[in-house]
């Protein structure tokens, strides 16, 4: 029968596995990889079905969902209902959807809260998906709006595009 490990091996070897568990392929290693695990929590359709366009204009900018391709129908009604919910949060000052996904120190998330009465936020279902369109003529916030959707860009990574 083999000698029991001393109490120190026993320490050593728990220490030694640990990183073993960090290094999982199931835990999210960048930003991109956590958002579109997480995005299920905060939106009800298949990040991986879908795409995120992003439009910056001269008065605000447009932010689309839409699908990836014409089999994933069945996350056409949940990409609508969803974006004519956030659609009525956006207008009266609330980011607290996106906040809990991407952060409360998200670009532009304070000052959009903050000057929501300053923007005309508009809701349209598209074939496709649907569409939030942001405007207004106040320059500080057409800045919020594009460093929001520059932030969202960067974070969803492969599941957004600017156009």
């Amino acid at each position: 029968m083999p000698a029991p490990l001393h109490p120190y091996l026993v320490g050593l070897c728990a220490c030694l596995a640990v990183p073993a568990l960090a290094g999982d392929a199931s835990v999210p290693q960048t930003r991109q990889e956590h958002i579109h695990h997480q995005g299920h929590r905060v939106m009800p359709f298949v990040l991986g079905r879908t795409l995120h366009v992003f439009r910056m204009t001269e008065t605000g900018g447009s932010m689309r969902v839409v699908l990836r391709d014409a089999g994933a129908k069945d996350q056409l009604p949940l990409i609508q209902r969803h974006l004519l919910h956030m659609t009525a949060r956006f207008s009266s000052g609330d980011f607290s959807v996106p906040a809990s996904l991407h952060g409360e120190q998200m670009p532009g998330l304070k000052e959009l809260e903050a000057g929501a009465s300053r923007v005309k936020v508009v809701y349209a279902p598209l074939p496709n998906g649907g569409e939030i369109r942001f405007e207004t003529g106040d320059l500080a916030m057409i800045t919020a709006i594009h460093r929001w959707f520059g932030a969202q860009l960067s974070e969803h990574g492969a599941d957004a595009l600017a156009e």
